[in-house]
């Protein structure tokens, strides 16, 4: 099958680069964004990656934005570039069917806060994404319009649940993307497709206006084919300029732990190929051990069914038939879970945020973002390799413990044959500027 990975008209192309043709003269706000639509009406349907496309709200946005450029009003380095928001998060007017038929035809009356924040920036917003439904699932292939489809593999899962963002930024069809991330959802669909994808300090951007998963572990992050072009939609997102932070002396840990011992040849060897790189920048590599992250998994598992339970609890009375089978019945294992389990998750769960950086007294961790490749779409009960036969338990196994504790990770492509490999950072509560430098000067040496 033909790879769509960088087949649209933005592969290649850095925000920056884009901002600075805005700027010269080279191009228009309007121009990038007829391309943006055009690339969604061309590769869009084979990668099932947009739900809604606002081909008369996108242009009127770029419009706006050349108007102002005109006028001497810039707004910074998002300033009418196209980006695509996945169909879990509210935008004014712009139908957002949440990956689920009850939802087919709900048009929120108010923008999310991350999307006002966007729309601040000069951000052109071309369409929703395809999103696992509700969210609840990291394969991305789960929804009430389908499965959404590898770049690099049309037969093969995105991963998700930030499906359809993963798949138009490693097409090129956006230069960047929102994702939203409970136990994964930005890092493994960017880890499947070869994109970057960042999971910031749980808190750090507000969840107004997205649609819960399970509200306590849920993050709305930024997804792109940089890292570079990712800081600059974090940044976007925050309202301010991540500063600058210096990398020099910090301590770092490759994970080992029996997960990690649990991993695919073509992701050992991502990982290889990453600390060869880290080595090769100055960094220090310590072998970090760590026992518990199964513990950490079970956490996450008692944390977010319950509470993913309690948001759909009406309409599993009462619309059923509304749900993917799979969801209904992950929805159905969630009820099983006692509430002391629950209450007894939260609270090991603020125990560990504050021991754990104790315990483990490393800066920066670095382990696979993935232990598999991507699965074949629709594939339940089969050989993964590494030990693994389901993938939605390989695909949170790596993941979900971050989540838990709330702190940033980021997922980082590795250039490799075949299907991509990736790496994921890890770093302590408010650092993101660091796992975002870190990630940065790895990038750098591939």
């Amino acid at each position: 099958m033909t790879s769509l990975a960088g087949a649209g008209p933005f592969a290649g192309q850095s925000i920056a680069e884009l901002a600075g043709r805005l700027r010269n003269g080279g191009t228009t706000a309007r121009t990038l964004a007829e391309s943006a639509l055009a690339a969604a009406t061309e590769f869009g349907p084979a990668l099932n990656c947009y739900v809604t496309v606002d081909n008369d709200g996108a242009l009127r946005a770029a419009e706006r934005a050349d108007r102002e450029l005109a006028d001497g009003h810039d707004r910074g380095p998002l300033h009418g570039i196209p980006v695509a928001v996945k169909d879990l998060i509210d935008t004014e007017g712009l139908r957002t069917t949440r990956g689920s038929w009850h939802f087919g035809y709900h048009v929120p009356k108010a923008d999310a806060a991350v999307v006002t924040a966007l729309r601040t920036a000069g951000a052109v917003i071309v369409g929703k994404t395809h999103t696992h439904q509700f969210a609840y699932g990291p394969t991305g292939d789960v929804a009430h319009n389908g499965p959404a489809r590898n770049p690099y593999d049309q037969t093969r899962m995105t991963g998700g649940s930030s499906s359809g963002s993963a798949a138009a930024v490693a097409a090129g069809l956006v230069p960047a993307a929102l994702g939203t991330d409970t136990g994964g959802s930005v890092r493994i669909p960017a880890a499947l497709c070869g994109i970057v994808g960042l999971r910031p300090t749980q808190g750090t951007l507000p969840g107004t206006g997205v649609f819960p998963l399970s509200a306590s572990l849920d993050s709305v992050g930024p997804m792109a084919a940089t890292v570079a072009d990712t800081a600059l939609l974090f940044d976007a997102l925050t309202g301010h300029r991540t500063p600058a932070a210096s990398i020099t002396g910090l301590r770092v840990g490759v994970v080992r732990s029996d997960e990690t011992e649990q991993i695919v040849p073509a992701q050992a060897e991502a990982l290889e190929r990453a600390l060869a790189a880290l080595r090769s920048a100055g960094f220090v590599i310590n072998e970090t051990w760590i026992s518990d992250l199964a513990d950490h998994n079970m956490l996450y598992r008692n944390i977010q069914g319950p509470e993913a339970r309690a948001v759909h609890a009406d309409r599993v009375a009462n619309a059923p038939e509304g749900f993917e089978p799979e969801i209904l019945v992950r929805l159905a294992q969630a009820a099983e879970v006692p509430g002391w389990e629950y209450i007894s998750a939260m609270r090991e769960r603020a125990q560990e945020r504050d021991y754990f950086p104790q315990r483990v007294d490393m800066d920066l961790l670095v382990l696979p973002t993935v232990p598999i490749e991507a699965p074949p779409i629709g594939a339940r009960d089969i050989d993964l390799g590494a030990d693994y036969t389901n993938p939605v338990t390989a695909l949170l196994a790596l993941n979900a413990p971050w989540s838990v504790l709330g702190v940033p990770a980021i997922s980082v492509p590795v250039p490799g044959a075949g299907l991509p490999g990736s790496v994921q950072l890890v770093g302590r509560a408010g650092g993101d500027a660091h796992v975002l430098a870190a990630a940065a000067t790895l990038a750098a040496h591939l």
